[in-house]
């Protein structure tokens, strides 16, 4: 028997359970190694005072589904819905060391250097081909295939980059020491 993550949980506690977790959309991917939590009572989510629209309506759906959305016009990003239906929560991925289909990361992103494919959450969504075609499936069917981690992992947590609102919470996690992440953790003081 294949064994799942537990995704009917709050994004707090399955974010840091992402980490060293495996992602793969039709078998490209790799572990995951940088997250963001964020629930329907931060004022940086989508789903703030469980706010619905059509844009977000994927974040309430039961734990275990993808909610892809666009960042300023341009980029694709794709979260992990977490909890239970009705409550808006979700962690965004944003970032994962490739490990399968490193050539068609390469195409897709246009370089070479394997330490940038999937460092960032735009990067990642265009390295796997995920689109808003991408928005609503499950993540244990295909062409999700998500795998919780098999071993033990050291994680980091720190504030959350790239928003402007609760960006102090320590929300952000990564695998400690990963040449993969989007950016640095900053030391604590």
């Amino acid at each position: 028997m294949t064994r799942r993550l537990d995704l009917r949980r709050s994004p707090h506690d399955v974010a840091p359970d992402l980490i060293g977790a495996e992602l793969y959309v039709d078998g490209v991917g790799g572990v995951i190694v940088e997250v963001e939590a964020y629930d329907h009572e931060d004022p940086a989510a989508h789903g703030f005072a469980n706010r619905r629209t059509e844009r977000n309506a994927s974040m309430f759906l039961r734990g275990g589904h993808a909610y892809v959305y666009r960042s300023y016009g341009i980029h694709w990003c794709l979260n992990v819905v977490c909890g239970d239906e009705g409550v808006a929560g979700a962690v965004l991925l944003r970032a994962l060391e490739p490990m399968h289909g490193l050539d068609a990361m390469r195409r897709r992103r246009g370089l070479d250097d394997i330490r940038l494919l999937c460092a960032g959450p735009g990067r990642l969504c265009q390295a796997l081909g995920v689109t808003r075609a991408h928005d609503g499936l499950p993540l244990d069917e295909p062409p999700f295939d998500l795998r919780p981690r098999t071993r033990d992992v050291e994680v980091v947590r720190g504030p959350r980059v790239g928003i402007t609102k609760a960006a102090e919470l320590p929300w952000r996690y990564g695998l400690a020491g990963s040449r993969y992440l989007s950016r640095p953790f900053r030391a604590a003081p």
